[in-house]
């Protein structure tokens, strides 16, 4: 676990014991950064607007103020997904309230979804959750209404209830709950895509288990391309949602999916140090390592209840619902629809494996799989334009040569998950790969948009604004919302600050762990997050550096913030430099004690990924 400090002289900082952590004094005066100023601003607003947004859109009891259904287009998984950055918010420091919000809002959807019933479907005959976990879904719909959940151990960590849940909810998937009996332990599956806590689905699903039960009223139905701007009597809609999942039954086998419940073995881990969830995990991500081998090098997208390749659908591993080749016809929309999520939850399940060993090769999946797709990469006819693949197969209402093939070429770059790679790997090939322009904060820790923090964190206050102006001129009401409705109006905005302060990256994906290479404490409220008028900027990142500025910028008080190497404690830092002076450092944190109006920008070299992953607060080790 984590190492204790060891410190050279003290040639830079002075530096003394408090708690066992380091004290770094931080005294040189530095005028009020613009970008420090404007990351306050976009703390304080985001807390202000989740505030407001909770008065008008939550009851006393946090129940959500719409109507309530079953159906992964406007059901249980939108509804909390409306919370689903408020932990985060929290631990990069936003206020109590936040996430003491977010707790009434999970209470209150249990509750809430708890009195569901359905007569088309048995999925929430009795409710949409069974032990406080959703009864049945495929992990693409789960992981969307657990990502606040996914994050809350990073603010609340000592929570005896998170910690409770989050085991309960690991053992449905490791093969200790004989009432969930997801995982066959003897061929490393999930047994199907439908999966929760009343265990696999082993039949086909019915697309009254997609959609739910019809409801009587008009409502804005966001799945369907009159979105806001009218309301639709969803009765006589119904038929057309229906149509909707006329083509997504296949269930009965392994998904690549499904790779996103080692999130829970990851964190129930990291919140209690009980080794049976790290191998669990690992068993799992190994055997799908062995998988992509197989086939040369492509995560596959079904795997049968034997383990074999493709097993439900006579060897075709690129079959299955939101598999590599899950092109169908949607009814609802009236056209053919390519819906392939391979990247949903094979990079965060890969990635759980790097933050558990620091072994890369589970990187390699990951970049082996984007060479194959990189490989087939077209030209358009000007030759101005690069085209690169989006689905594989046999393709529907495309020429096929009785091969399997990539197929669906399109002017997209895949810049996000390039960089996600890049991150873990930090390896120069890697960044080379992400197109320029592809990712602004790649572009600015490059060195080539000096600009960006300023501008990302305006953009972000005018975010938070544009949603307090929807609310403000919002008209409907909970009759006539559904689930997805306020996901469009809720306005915390976080993904500049996780990136500004943290070095944190967020890929455009539904299923979060923070991955960082860095992370704060406020030691006098013994809570996550920056303290009060602390304002951090991550400007580099090496493969063992990191440069960031912290500034204090309360004019008459001094403030103390506990660093911390990587948002898990992952990571361990060897040395810091504050100009032309160095020290050696063992720990994964130190504290920087900022004068009244003090900054300093710091070099800080680590180790990375040589800790396991851990949650407990730095003061708890």
């Amino acid at each position: 676990m984590r190492t204790r400090l060891t410190i050279a002289p003290p040639l830079l900082f002075a530096l003394t014991a408090c708690s066992e952590l380091p004290i770094v004094e931080i005294g040189s005066p530095m005028q009020a950064p613009e970008w420090a100023v404007l990351e306050r601003e976009v703390l304080d607003a985001n807390s202000a607007a989740v505030e407001k947004f909770s008065e008008r859109y939550l009851d006393e009891r946090g129940y959500l103020l719409h109507t309530p259904r079953w159906g992964t287009l406007d059901g249980p998984d939108d509804a909390i997904e409306t919370f689903y950055n408020w932990t985060l918010l929290h631990t990069l420091g936003g206020s109590d309230s936040v996430l003491e919000l977010y707790k009434k809002g999970l209470e209150g959807h249990l509750k809430q979804y708890g009195e569901l019933r359905t007569e088309l479907t048995t999925l929430a005959s009795n409710g949409a959750y069974h032990r406080e976990f959703i009864t049945q879904s495929d992990w693409f719909h789960t992981a969307e209404g657990m990502r606040a959940f996914l994050l809350m151990g990073h603010s609340d960590p000592e929570n005896d209830l998170l910690v409770e849940r989050m085991e309960r909810f690991a053992q449905m998937y490791t093969g200790e709950d004989p009432d969930a009996p997801n995982y066959d332990p003897e061929h490393k599956v999930i047994r199907s895509i439908w999966n929760g806590s009343l265990g696999p689905m082993l039949r086909r699903a019915t697309v009254y288990d997609w959609v739910g039960d019809p409801i009587r009223g008009k409502f804005h139905l966001l799945h369907n391309p009159a979105r806001r701007s009218a309301l639709l009597d969803l009765e006589e809609w119904y038929p057309r949602m229906l149509a909707h999942c006329d083509e997504y039954l296949d269930s009965v086998g392994d998904n690549f999916l499904n790779l996103a419940a080692t999130l829970l073995g990851t964190n129930a881990y990291a919140l209690t140090g009980r080794q049976k969830y790290k191998d669990w995990t690992l068993e799992y991500l190994d055997a799908w390592r062995e998988r992509a081998a197989a086939t040369g090098g492509m995560i596959p997208s079904n795997i049968g209840l034997d383990g074999s390749l493709g097993g439900e659908h006579d060897g075709q591993w690129w079959k299955g619902t939101y598999g590599w080749n899950f092109t169908i016809f949607d009814g609802e929309l009236q056209q053919i629809a390519h819906r392939n999520y391979f990247t949903a939850a094979s990079f965060q399940g890969f990635a759980n494996g790097l933050l558990l060993t620091g072994d890369q090769a589970y990187i390699d999946v990951l970049r082996t799989q984007m060479d194959r797709i990189l490989e087939a990469a077209r030209f358009d006819e000007d030759r101005a334009v690069r085209l690169l693949p989006t689905m594989y197969g046999d393709p529907r209402g495309y020429a096929f040569n009785g091969e399997p093939e990539f197929y669906r070429f399109q002017p997209v770059t895949y810049a996000d998950r390039l960089a996600e790679i890049y991150l873990w790997s930090m390896r120069q090939d890697d960044l080379e790969r992400i197109p320029k322009g592809g990712e602004p904060w790649i572009d600015y820790l490059r060195g080539n948009d000096a600009g960006y923090p300023v501008r990302a964190l305006r953009a972000d206050l005018e975010h938070i604004q544009g949603r307090l102006d929807l609310q403000e001129a919002d008209t409907t009401t909970p009759e006539t919302r559904l689930a997805d409705y306020l996901l469009g109006i809720m306005p915390a905005t976080t993904d500049t600050l996780a990136e500004l302060t943290t070095g944190g990256y967020f890929a455009n994906g539904r299923i979060w762990v923070l991955h960082s290479r860095l992370r704060y404490f406020d030691p006098q409220r013994g809570r996550a997050g920056l303290p009060p008028d602390v304002a951090a900027l991550v400007d580099s990142l090496g493969p063992d550096t990191v440069g960031v500025t912290l500034v204090n910028l309360n004019q008459e008080e001094s403030r103390d913030v506990v660093v911390q190497a990587g948002a898990y404690a992952e990571h361990q830092f060897t040395r810091l430099d504050g100009g032309t002076h160095q020290m050696d450092l063992d720990t994964s944190a130190f504290t920087a004690r900022l004068a009244p109006g003090a900054g300093q920008r710091l070099e800080l070299t680590m180790q990375r990924y040589a800790n396991q992953p851990d949650l407990a607060f730095p003061w708890a080790w």
